[in-house]
Parts: structure tokens; C-alpha cells; sequence
């Protein structure tokens, strides 16, 4: 393994909030995952980084000549971004975003903004499979604005300079199962209904989607089986239409082949989407755009399930706010 800018930024997080569990939750990941890559970035430096004890972590001296130039060159990427940006004002608006259902009308109704304000600047959308890659990004000015989820009480971690605005601050996860499963002819589902089921989630998952999926299952009486980690969608699709898996899905994604799409009992899994951006690379003007391109994507998905947009109707203080 070779040390990334990621890996020098979690060294510097972790001494600055002084202990492993802070430092994840700043980082959006969990505290076991923080420390299994802290103990691979170790094994790369030859030696331990931080002292462990009762009140939390201490750089050894290995680790502070380490942090000495991880800031050094977290710093200059930091400068290497700003003044691209400064020099080459026209340059895309870099949005980055995970794989959300309303990423395939994004990019059209983005066009169409970037088009109406006359600057001549392009967008540039780049998709990724981890929120907390996003942010890191964000904050190392290698995306102007991110959008991403967050599930049930899970909060990603912003850096600093960034503002966030949530775009749709509840939707009920449902379930994709194969048409031929035996729950495919019932309108709603019990999470119960699905005990011995295999699940299928992303490859990199960081929303808080596992989590909240077990402590559902949990509740509902079960452990569930995270069997499969697929993000090619059609390669998703089709393991779920051959009866292999099932899996948690947005309430506005499309239909697929072999498959449907039910609602869940009592909304036992909650998402949220949000946009934020970097307020030194996005004026207030810009990002307001923003909110509005991603807004129409999201509602131009609303009719793909019926189920759906019955729960939306009923429910318009949900709706993003696109008057004025």
C-alpha cells in the first residue's frame, strides 16, 4: 500500500481531535474502520503514530514528523486547487456526487443552468460510491459542491468552509425483490417478512445504510445477511430478478427488469439527500442554482413508483422549495 492524501489527512484528523473515536466521527466513518486503516498507514511509516492510553492518543515521535508533512502537503493541495481556481476562473464547476437516482437528470438540468447564467462555464459531475470521500474532497478543494445521503440519525462530517442545504429531508427506503419472490404481489411489506433473506448493499457504503438496515432487522426480530456488494447497477438488478438478493432502494428509482419495488411497513429506514458546497468557489447565487438543478432531477423521479407519490403528495412540507 502506498500513503494517499486520504490517509494524511486521517493521521492529521486524529491528532487534532486527540482520540480515535472523535476523529472518526469527524471523518463520517466508523471508529474499527478508522483504526484498521491507521494500523495499515503504520505499517507503510515502519512504526506506531500514536500512543494509545485511557484519555486518548499522543503522536510518538514518528508521528509528529509524519504530521509535520501531511500538513505540508495537505497545505500545498490546498494552494494548488485555490489557485488553479484563480487562474482559470472559466474552469467546470467540479460537483461530485454518490449514486443517487436523480444523478441521470442531473447532469441535463445542470447544463441547462450553467447555459441560462452567460459565463461560459461548464459543469463537470463525477460519481463516487463513499459520502465521506465526497467531503474530503470538498474540503481539498477537488469539488466545488457535493450532493449526497444521509440515513436515519446518521450526519456526515462537513469540513470547514462549506455550507450545506438539505434538498429532500425524508424519503422511505423500500425493497427490491425479484417479481417472482412470493412478497412480489403485496402492496406493503413487514422488514419481518424478509428474515433469511440476502441482502445486497454498495461496495462502499458510508451513509449510514448498513447500519440502519441492521438495527431495522434488529428490531423486526432478525440478523440480516449482508451477502453481496454490487455497484454496477445492472449487475445489481440482475443477481435480485435471479432471486439471489434483495435490497434497500430510494423510493424514486426506476423499474428493472425481473424485479419490483414494494414500500416497507412503518418506513423502518429513513434517507435524506443534501447538497453542500465550498462558499470560496460557489457564490450564494450559483449554489441556489444548484439546489434548484437538483431539485428537478429529484421530482422528475417521483412518478417512477406510484407508492410513492401518494407518500409525497401527502406530505408537502417535504417538498424542496423552488418558488422565487
Amino acid at each position: 500500500m502506498q500513503l494517499e492524501l486520504r490517509h494524511l489527512e486521517a493521521v492529521c484528523r486524529i491528532a487534532e481531535a486527540g482520540s480515535l473515536g472523535r476523529a472518526a466521527g469527524r471523518l463520517g466513518v466508523s471508529q474499527p474502520a478508522l483504526s484498521a486503516q491507521l494500523r495499515r498507514i503504520e505499517r507503510v511509516a515502519g512504526g506506531e503514530l500514536f500512543l494509545r492510553g485511557r484519555h486518548g492518543v499522543e503522536p510518538t515521535p514518528l508521528g509528529e514528523f509524519v504530521l509535520s508533512k501531511a500538513r505540508l502537503v495537505l497545505g500545498e493541495m490546498d494552494a494548488l486547487a485555490a489557485g488553479a481556481r484563480a487562474v482559470a476562473p472559466h474552469t467546470p464547476l467540479r460537483l461530485g456526487c454518490i449514486l443517487l437516482v436523480l444523478v441521470d437528470r442531473l447532469i441535463g438540468e445542470l447544463e441547462q443552468v450553467m447555459a441560462g447564467l452567460g459565463t461560459g462555464q461548464d459543469v463537470s459531475v463525477n460519481v463516487e460510491h463513499s459520502a465521506t470521500t465526497l467531503t474530503r474532497q470538498l474540503g481539498a478543494g477537488r469539488y466545488d459542491a457535493v450532493l449526497y445521503g444521509e440515513v436515519n440519525d446518521h450526519e456526515v462530517a462537513l469540513p470547514e468552509g462549506t455550507t450545506a442545504r438539505t434538498l429532500v429531508p425524508k424519503e422511505p427506503f423500500c425493497v427490491r425483490l425479484s417479481a417472482a419472490h412470493p412478497l412480489a404481489g403485496k402492496d406493503r411489506i413487514a422488514l419481518s417478512e424478509l428474515a433469511g433473506e440476502s441482502w445486497m448493499t454498495l461496495v462502499e457504503d458510508d451513509d449510514g445504510g448498513p447500519e440502519a438496515l441492521v438495527a431495522a432487522c434488529a428490531k423486526a426480530g432478525f440478523t440480516p445477511v449482508l451477502r453481496h456488494r454490487v455497484a454496477d447497477r445492472q449487475m445489481h438488478y440482475g443477481l435480485i430478478a435471479a432471486g439471489r438478493a434483495v435490497s434497500m432502494s430510494q423510493p424514486t428509482a426506476p423499474p428493472a427488469e425481473g424485479t419490483v419495488l414494494r414500500p416497507l411497513e412503518g418506513d423502518p429506514v429513513i434517507g435524506r439527500i443534501r447538497l453542500a458546497w465550498n462558499r470560496a468557489a460557489v457564490p450564494a447565487p450559483h449554489a441556489e442554482l444548484l439546489y434548484r438543478a437538483a431539485a428537478r432531477a429529484y421530482l422528475a423521479n417521483i412518478d417512477n413508483n406510484a407508492f410513492h407519490r401518494a407518500w409525497w403528495d401527502a406530505r408537502p412540507e417535504l417538498h424542496p422549495v423552488l418558488e422565487g
